[in-house]
């Protein structure tokens, strides 16, 4: 039995901040950093040149006080030509996700409260925007919207200067830009396809497009970088440019299993753009990518290696390895920023054992600073790392975990459990920092994180086994991991709880509805109950993409009958706790409500939570200190009493 009255306060964990650099100022003294200081993901500013390494993330330069998460970047250069930092802003409204774009000067008097504080660029809050680069000499910004016809995106351009716009490249489709080249040439933009895991990138030629009108992919002025057979579903990343844009790296599985990193150049027929000449340069064996910094000085080459980050710095040219990327242990690194002229890359770090903060590396000596310090009450001393675990499925295939195991109880018996089960499905649990999970650890619980079939990170072929008629095949590896639980001695596999949220609150449920026997509990947080309703009232704008990988309401109905959990409603015996955001555009909160009242009007206990300022999660620290807690009181209420 869990020890309730030894539990540590889990409202100190949930108030553990984090912090991670998010862009360069054009000069490199300066670098915005994104905190959740107070409460929400809101922009700061760390000044080089006015104080020592580390800086205590109370003491950098607020610039947004937002009530909603927002982020920021820099453009990388005032467009109306005189010497100011501008900032490029998006934020949406109470998680409705439907982002808008602002822009305000890098040095206000003080923080930014609300977007009525700043200059509206594009703003129909009706529809959403999403940035996707601006041209070197900060004239032309690239975005993506919904506002044709509510559901394809479109991608724009416009002048920021004048305010000038056109539209170019509609596909009826979902596009997005993913940067210009250097010289303001070419954009490039990606399509997202109708088979799961698939994607297209096209360079759109900007200087041969017609004077008017958008053009769809067909057009001349429109070259694919790396065409496939619609038979084998690929991804394709966005190309990172040498200055002179002469060429490019990107990451892509086009024709392997394991993404690639490759090199293209654009060639051109007279002045019309013919081809790009892709051809593999760098393969690890697992999730490979690259970019250049901003003056072509270094290739950061960088893979997932079975959820650990690792990278190095190589010639551009020649390729040859100058060295590994320096990090503070194993984890999870992300948002690699370059200064321009190539000499120090930041990023921010997380792991079990470390909530995340942001790092700076000199490129010369590879000596590895850290930049900023969050503030954790918790003794970092009692965090538990996360150990890799490989358990066999129903056919064989062997699953990948993680596990976080408590201190021994002092009556020796084995530890109650938590199933935590990501998102997606598109997804990956990986060893980073969450509160939660390690306040679980602190309290006697023992963590499983699954990546069950679906997973990213391990190969295309194993992310497509659970594809439209194989979604129940996921389901199964849960059953897998039970039995796992049952030949470890420390672990009481009678005692098991199923936790996770979005497509991992869809496992909840399923677990529960088709494993009965097994689960003694489950905790569903913005999870789908019927995945026909879900596809029925998920914004427009997302049904298509959802139904690539989950099936379609015209095609495979009775598929998404058979693995809806609400279809096997009499099956659930287990308490559950299910939270939603009234808010929430993906998963709408219709899908926590019909499950509560069946499962109520049963006998069966279904606490429910809606949180009216939330969308597809809790981004709010109020909420967060709100829900947790009754969370972990359910976890121990039920896990306890077995």
């Amino acid at each position: 039995m869990t020890d309730t009255s030894a539990s540590p306060d889990i409202r100190a964990y949930l108030q553990i901040r984090t912090a991670g650099p998010t862009g360069w100022s054009p000069d490199g003294r300066r670098l915005l950093i994104s905190s959740d200081l107070p409460g929400t993901a809101q922009v700061h500013r760390l000044d080089l040149d006015d104080q020592p390494l580390p800086v205590a993330v109370e003491d950098l330069v607020p610039l947004t006080r937002f009530t909603e998460p927002t982020g920021a970047g820099y453009l990388p250069a005032d467009p109306a030509g005189e010497d100011r930092d501008i900032l490029l802003l998006a934020s949406d409204d109470g998680g409705n996700e439907r982002h808008q774009l602002f822009t305000a000067l890098a040095d206000p008097a003080g923080p930014y409260t609300s977007p009525d504080d700043l200059d509206a660029l594009v703003v129909d809050p009706e529809f959403i925007h999403r940035p996707g680069g601006v041209t070197r000499d900060g004239r032309w910004l690239a975005y993506a919207t919904n506002r044709g016809d509510g559901i394809a995106f479109d991608t724009w351009i416009r002048d920021l200067a004048t305010g000038q716009e056109r539209c170019v490249l509609a596909t009826g489709g979902w596009t997005g830009p993913g940067g210009f080249s250097p010289d303001g040439r070419f954009l490039a933009v990606t399509e997202v396809t109708t088979r799961p895991g698939d994607n297209r990138v096209y360079l759109v030629d900007l200087l041969a497009l017609p004077d008017e009108g958008a053009v769809d992919r067909d057009h001349p002025a429109v070259v694919e970088i790396l065409p496939h057979d619609d038979l084998e579903p690929s991804s394709v990343g966005t190309p990172s440019w040498l200055p002179d844009s002469s060429g490019f790296v990107l990451s892509a599985d086009v024709g392997r299993d394991h993404a690639a990193l490759w090199r293209g150049r654009p060639v051109l027929d007279g002045d019309r753009l013919r081809d790009v000449e892709p051809e593999v340069i760098i393969e690890t064996g697992w999730s490979t990518g690259g970019a250049f910094d901003w003056s072509g000085t270094q290739l950061l080459v960088s893979w997932n290696e079975g959820g650990i980050s690792r990278a190095e710095l190589r010639d551009p040219h020649s390729l040859e390895v100058r060295g590994a990327v320096p990090t503070p242990g194993d984890g999870v690194v992300g948002g690699y920023r370059f200064t321009r002229d190539g000499r120090h890359l930041a990023y921010s770090f997380s792991s079990p054992l470390v909530p995340g903060d942001g790092w700076l590396v000199d490129t010369s000596t590879r000596d590895l600073t850290r930049l900023t310090v969050s503030p954790c009450e918790v003794d970092g001393d009692t965090f538990v790392d996360a150990e890799e675990v490989r358990f066999p499925s129903f056919d064989g295939l062997e699953v990948p975990a993680f596990v976080l195991r408590p201190r021994p109880a002092g009556d020796g018996s084995p530890a109650p459990v938590v199933v935590v089960i990501h998102g997606g499905p598109e997804s990956q649990h990986r060893p980073s920092f969450n509160p939660v999970v390690q306040y679980l650890v602190a309290s006697g619980f023992a963590v499983v994180a699954p990546n069950v079939r679906g997973s990213t990170g391990y190969g295309k072929s194993y992310q497509h086994l659970d594809d439209v008629e194989k979604r129940l095949d996921s389901v199964a590896d849960l059953a897998a991991l039970h039995d796992w639980l049952a030949t470890q001695p420390d672990l009481d596999h009678t005692r098991a709880a199923l936790y996770g949220g979005s497509y991992g609150g869809y496992m909840v449920l399923a677990g529960l509805a088709f494993q009965p026997e097994r689960w003694a509990a489950g905790v569903d947080i913005v999870g789908m109950s019927d995945l026909v309703t879900f596809l029925q009232n998920t914004s427009p704008w997302r049904r298509a993409f959802r139904e690539r990988e989950y099936g379609s309401l015209e095609h495979d109905r009775e598929v998404l009958e058979a693995a809806s959990p609400i279809n096997r409603v009499d099956h659930i015996t287990a308490p559950l706790l299910i939270i939603h955001g009234r808010n929430d555009p993906r998963v709408p909160v219709s899908e926590a409500e019909q499950i509560h009242a069946i499962l109520t009007e049963k006998g069966v206990r279904s606490d429910l939570l809606i949180y009216e300022d939330e969308g597809h999660g809790l981004s709010k620290l109020e909420n967060r200190i709100d829900a947790y807690p009754k969370v972990t009181a359910f976890l121990h209420d039920v896990l306890d009493r077995r």
